[in-house]
């Protein structure tokens, strides 16, 4: 099939398939020439208005006969060259007064606006409306009746989606919204959603956030979060399930008979670490502890989930690998010599930090360390990991990039003077959160460090908790806030959460995002602020619905 006849049938045919709507009648460019494509190039204005139909006769002023000696100065005027004609009509425009201008303007503007749009075919129309933003579109669509036929295309709005990242069309539920008989795209509906959402996160439009109260006085360890459902766990040895629609605690998950301090999440299927020494499976929906995962000698304290498998790490100094549907341990991995802090697993590989100042890169089916990593001059406390580089963080207060292949370190990153707890790594770009109160964003490949987020707005206590998504960078601390960045710039946008006892004990311990929610879970350390959790909708329209 050529491009012509793909074009063609792309914009000849709407988002339901049937034929576009013809909208005017136009020139056909295909077949022998029409009268108003071989007229002669208008000379005088008079022609022109010819050109554009007008009558000859023009809206004559109904202010009494005509001067005399009106056909002598028009003759005169004729008999100039153009430069004397022009010459003339600045002189004749500087001894006019306004409403003389205004009517000139009245007869002449309207000869010069054509509406070229409506005049082509649609697929050059549809083509030129390619050409233009997502916000000119929208204006463009306010023209006229055929102009929002055009700019309701959907193949040209699933276009410009792709252009923004936006995967994902707007659902037939959401579209029921929509007056009836009104012709509105899907991917320009999607569009529309995405960006009100980014302006609420960006802006701070967004209602007063649903808080949930839960765990008594006690810490939330972990956190959570996928679809609608919230999971925490805490040191009162129990998991809650949340509804972030409702802010209902839905069910309380009890069986562990120490602290939870770890979880993974999959839809619906939660595993939970303890200081009793086990994993357990929950099932969220049902509340049913589904397994119970024997094996470690010493509390779980760190454990990541891919696809059916969960690899956890404790402070026995070992690894396990677990399978998730039979609760059957299937690897041991055995080479630390002291507690297991951290952990990442990809499917094909898994990535150890520990307090013994290493970490480690394992093939887990054969349950051999590839790879000991060492530089650390003190406890690894953080990881990622995305198949190409390990990233560590440690207490040493450097961070340090491995090639996840060969072993070597590729880049030491400096500039944080603390701990870095937390990091977050995606298409070369990490995040470290460190205890010295700042943010820093790396470039992993060349090792640079891009922004330091920091400056009259920044933490002022330790950071606990970041995660980026949608171009921002969100960060929560001991100071009892949670701080929005823009990841490109390194700029402070806004507060996101400022707890009442921020500055006076009130604790962001964990935060989780996503597109259009963020979870906090919050609290104190000396009963300033209750221990809740923090649930901010950022899709005002869809929460609407939903209630």
């Amino acid at each position: 099939m050529s491009l012509d006849h793909q074009m063609k049938r792309k914009l000849d045919h709407g988002p339901d398939g049937r034929p576009f709507p013809s909208g005017k009648k136009h020139c056909k460019v295909l077949t022998s020439p029409s009268p108003c494509l071989v007229q002669a190039t208008p000379t005088t204005f008079g022609d022109l208005r010819l050109a554009n139909g007008h009558s000859a006769q023009r809206r004559r002023v109904t202010s009494g006969p005509p001067p005399s000696g009106l056909q002598d100065w028009l003759h005169t005027f004729q008999a100039w060259s153009g430069p004397e004609r022009l010459l003339a009509l600045d002189e004749l425009i500087d001894r006019c007064e306004t409403n003389q201008v205004k009517h000139m303007m009245q007869v002449i503007e309207p000869q010069f606006q054509r509406d070229f749009i409506s005049l082509l075919p649609k697929e050059l129309a549809l083509y030129v409306l390619t050409f233009l933003q997502p916000r000119d579109l929208l204006q463009a669509a306010q023209t006229c009746r055929y102009w929002r036929i055009l700019a309701e295309d959907n193949l040209l709005w699933r276009e410009k989606c792709r252009e923004e990242g936006i995967a994902e069309c707007v659902s037939s539920r959401r579209r029921k919204s929509v007056r009836p008989g009104a012709a509105v795209s899907p991917w320009k509906s999607a569009y529309i959603r995405q960006h009100r959402i980014e302006s609420n996160w960006r802006s701070g439009d967004t209602r007063e956030p649903k808080v949930l109260k839960g765990h008594d006085d006690h810490v939330i360890t972990c956190l959570q979060f996928s679809g609608d459902l919230i999971v925490s766990g805490s040191d009162d040895n129990t998991l809650k399930v949340w509804s972030a629609v409702s802010g209902k605690c839905l069910r309380t998950l009890t069986g562990h008979s120490g602290g939870v301090w770890c979880s993974q999440m999959s839809v619906a299927t939660v595993i939970s670490g303890s200081t009793d020494r086990t994993l357990r499976v929950w099932d969220a929906e049902s509340g049913e502890c589904v397994h119970t995962l024997y094996g470690h000698t010493s509390t779980v304290r760190c454990m990541h989930l891919h696809g059916n498998r969960v690899v956890s790490g404790s402070r026995d100094a070992t690894l396990r690998v677990w399978d998730v549907s039979t609760g059957r341990c299937e690897h041991v991995l055995t080479g630390h010599v002291a507690a297991v802090r951290c952990v990442q697993y990809d499917g094909r590989r898994v990535v150890s930090g520990g307090y013994d100042y290493m970490v480690k890169v394992w093939d887990p089916e054969t349950e051999a360390c590839l790879h000991t990593l060492q530089g650390h001059t003190n406890r690894v406390y953080s990881l990622q990991f995305d198949g190409v580089f390990v990233v560590s963080g440690s207490l040493d207060t450097s961070i340090r990039v491995w090639d996840a292949e060969t072993g070597g370190c590729v880049h030491t990153l400096t500039g944080h003077q603390s701990l870095t707890s937390g990091m977050e790594l995606r298409d070369n770009i990490l995040v470290s959160g460190n205890a010295d109160s700042t943010v820093r964003v790396w470039d992993v490949r060349t090792g640079q460090c891009l922004h330091t987020l920091q400056g009259p707005n920044k933490h002022q206590s330790a950071v606990t908790c970041l995660q980026f998504c949608r171009g921002l960078v969100l960060s929560s601390s001991d100071d009892g806030t949670v701080k929005l960045w823009d990841l490109r710039t390194g700029a402070w946008l806004r507060d996101v959460v400022a707890l009442q006892s921020r500055g006076s004990g009130g604790v962001v311990w964990r935060i989780r995002a996503s597109d259009t929610r963020l979870v906090c879970a919050a609290g104190s350390r000396n009963g300033t602020e209750e221990t809740k959790l923090l649930v901010l909708d950022f899709d005002l329209e869809e929460s609407k619905r939903a209630e």
